[in-house]
């Protein structure tokens, strides 16, 4: 695997989350945070499919005429 195929290290929320030292959580806190995580996700899904549609619909907004 070289560069190319690892993930971009980036100081955001998302990379702190995955640092953050996770002991001191009871199981009851744990499955509120895997609550919360799993509802970001589902929003960060719906924003990706928003703008994976929106790029389709500019593709053929702008996509060459054939037979021009």
């Amino acid at each position: 695997m070289d560069g190319d195929d690892l993930p971009r290290v980036r100081s955001d929320a998302a990379s702190l989350l995955a640092k953050e030292e996770l002991d001191r959580y009871s199981q009851d806190e744990l499955m509120e945070r895997i609550a919360l995580l799993e509802a970001e996700i589902a929003r960060v899904k719906a924003q990706h499919a928003k703008a994976a549609a929106h790029r389709s619909m500019a593709d053929q907004l702008f996509k060459p005429r054939s037979g021009e």
